[in-house]
C-alpha cells in the first residue's frame, strides 16, 4: 500500500510527537514477545520502509520517478503476497531538496519504530544528512553518486546505482573512441559539482587531455547559468560534459542561445529533467547506470514494464527503473531477514547479497562492500525523445 500525502503528515507528526513513555512501551511489548519466544514482528500487517526526496522542487522529475517506480515494484510484491507474509508500505516525505528537512524527515522515520529502512534518497547533501542522522537505519539506494559519500564510514547505506566517476569516466571514454579532444567541463559550485570537476580531470588525464575550459554555476538548484553557458560558447569545445542535473535544461538553452553548438554529455541524473525539452533534447547524450526502460533485451526491464503497468502507469522512465531496482533489492535484503525482521538484521541481510542477478544487472555487496552496482552505459536521445544506447 503507498501512502497518500495527508496520511503521510500525520504519520510523521505521530512519530516526531512519540513519548518517551510510547517508546518504553514499545520497548516492554517486543521485549515479552521475545521472552515468550514470539517474533517481534509476527503481529505486523505491514513492513514500512520510509522514503524522503524533493516532490514539489527542482528535481520533482527525479524524485516523483524513483517513487513511482519503488511503488511499481512493491505493488508486486504485495500482490504476491508480500514477505514472508506482511505487506510492505512504502511512506513518502517531501523534502523539498532541502538538506535540513531530509534530515527532519530522516529522524521522524527513525523515530518509528515500525519503520525498518529508508528507500532512494534524493541529492548529494541530502544523502549525507540522511546518513549520518540515522546510522542504525538501512539506507537503500541512495540517487547520487558522489564518491566522497561512499569513502564515509557507514555500513547502514547500500549504494545501487555506480559512482559518478564511473560515469565520467564511460562519457570520456566514449568521447575519446570517437576522437574527441576539446572537451570542456560545466559544474555547480557545491560538493557534487567538485566530484565531478575532479573526476573529469582525472579521467582526461588517462587520455593526455586537459579541459579546453572549465565553466561553474552557483549551485545544483541555481538557474543562474547564463555565466557559465557563454564560457562554454566562446571556448567551443567539441563536447561538454555537464554535471547538472535538474538546472541542466536552463544550461543547454542558455548555451545555444549563447551560439554555442558543443555536444552536450552529462550525467545520468541529468537525463529526467530533459523530457520538456521535447525535440531540442535530440542529440544530448548522458550515463546510464540502469538500462534503458525501453530495452526489453534485459529481463529487470521486461519485469518493471509489466508491473509499472499493472500498477497504471505506461511512462517508462530511467528514474522509475532506478527506484524499481532499489526496491527490488531492498525487498531481498527483508526476504533474507526472514520473517521477524530488526533493523540490524536488515542491515546483515543487505550485508549478505552477492552476485544477485536482477536480470541483466547483477549487485554485489558483502561484508566492507556497499557499492553493489557497476553498470554503465551511455545513451543519447534520439527522434520522439527514444534512447540510443
Amino acid at each position: 500500500m503507498n501512502t497518500s500525502g495527508a496520511s503521510v503528515t500525520s504519520s510523521l507528526r505521530a512519530a516526531k510527537g512519540s513519548t518517551r513513555r510510547q517508546i518504553l512501551t514499545r520497548a516492554g511489548a517486543a521485549a515479552a514477545a521475545t521472552a515468550l519466544g514470539m517474533p517481534v514482528f509476527a503481529q505486523a500487517k505491514s513492513i514500512r520502509v520510509g522514503a524522503s526526496f524533493d516532490n514539489s522542487g527542482v528535481e520533482k522529475a527525479n524524485g516523483s520517478g524513483l517513487f513511482a517506480g519503488s511503488s511499481a515494484c512493491i505493488n508486486a510484491i504485495n500482490k504476491a503476497g508480500g514477505i514472508h507474509g506482511a505487506k510492505i508500505e512504502l511512506v513518502m516525505a517531501d523534502d523539498q531538496f532541502k538538506p535540513e528537512v531530509a534530515k527532519s524527515n530522516a529522524l521522524a522515520f527513525n523515530a518509528d519504530a515500525s519503520v525498518l529502512a529508508m528507500l532512494h534518497p534524493l541529492g548529494t547533501r541530502q544523502t549525507s544528512e540522511i546518513m549520518d542522522a540515522v546510522p542504525g537505519l538501512a539506507v537503500v539506494g541512495p540517487n547520487t553518486g558522489t564518491v566522497a559519500l561512499r569513502k564515509k564510514n557507514s555500513p547502514n547505506t547500500f549504494w545501487v546505482r555506480a559512482n559518478y566517476d564511473q560515469e565520467i569516466d564511460k562519457l570520456i571514454a566514449t568521447a575519446a573512441v570517437l576522437g574527441i579532444s576539446k572537451i570542456g567541463i560545466v559544474h555547480s559550485n557545491d560538493p557534487l559539482g567538485q566530484s565531478v570537476l575532479a573526476a573529469s580531470k582525472a579521467s582526461l588525464a588517462k587520455y593526455k587531455l586537459e579541459p579546453v575550459v572549465v565553466a561553474t554555476t552557483p549551485s545544483t538548484i541555481s538557474l543562474e547559468v547564463e555565466p557559465a553557458a557563454a564560457a562554454i560558447a566562446k571556448a567551443a569545445p567539441q563536447v561538454v560534459i555537464t554535471g547538472l542535473a535538474g538546472t541542466a535544461p536552463a544550461f543547454i538553452k542558455a548555451l545555444r542561445k549563447a551560439g554555442g553548438n558543443s555536444t552536450v554529455y552529462g550525467l545520468s541524473i541529468m537525463a529526467s529533467s530533459l523530457t520538456p525539452m521535447g525535440d531540442d533534447a535530440r542529440g544530448i547524450g548522458f550515463a546510464l547506470i540502469v538500462p534503458s526502460p525501453q530495452s526489453t533485451r534485459y529481463e529487470v526491464v521486461r519485469r518493471y514494464q509489466a508491473d509499472m503497468e499493472a500498477s497504471g502507469s505506461k511512462q517508462f522512465s530511467l528514474p522509475s527503473l532506478e527506484g524499481y531496482m532499489d526496491a527490488w533489492v531492498l525487498a531481498e535484503g527483508l526476504r533474507r531477514a526472514g520473517p521477524a525482521p530488526t533493523r540490524a538484521g536488515l542491515i546483515a541481510a543487505l550485508a549478505s547479497i552477492e552476485s544477485f542477478d536482477m536480470g541483466g544487472v547483477k549487485i554485489n555487496f558483502g561484508r566492507s562492500n556497499r557499492e553493489g552496482s557497476q553498470f554503465v552505459d551511455v545513451a543519447v536521445i534520439g527522434s520522439h525523445g527514444r534512447l540510443v544506447s
